[in-house]
């Protein structure tokens, strides 16, 4: 998911500096909500993972 943020970001970059601004406006807001679907995903995984090395000791 990471990657597909990345690869959004880029593209809004690449049509905002030729001048496509509703596409990079578009693409930037499509990497920005992938972005924080990651971050949450993330988080949820990093929790439950410190609970289930608590819950060995």
């Amino acid at each position: 998911m990471l990657k597909w943020a990345i690869i959004f970001f880029v593209i809004s970059l690449i049509a905002g500096f030729f001048g496509f601004s509703g596409v990079s406006a578009a693409t930037a807001t499509i990497a920005r909500v992938l972005f924080a679907i990651f971050l949450i995903v993330f988080l949820v995984f990093l929790i439950m993972a410190v609970m289930a090395g608590n819950a060995v000791l």
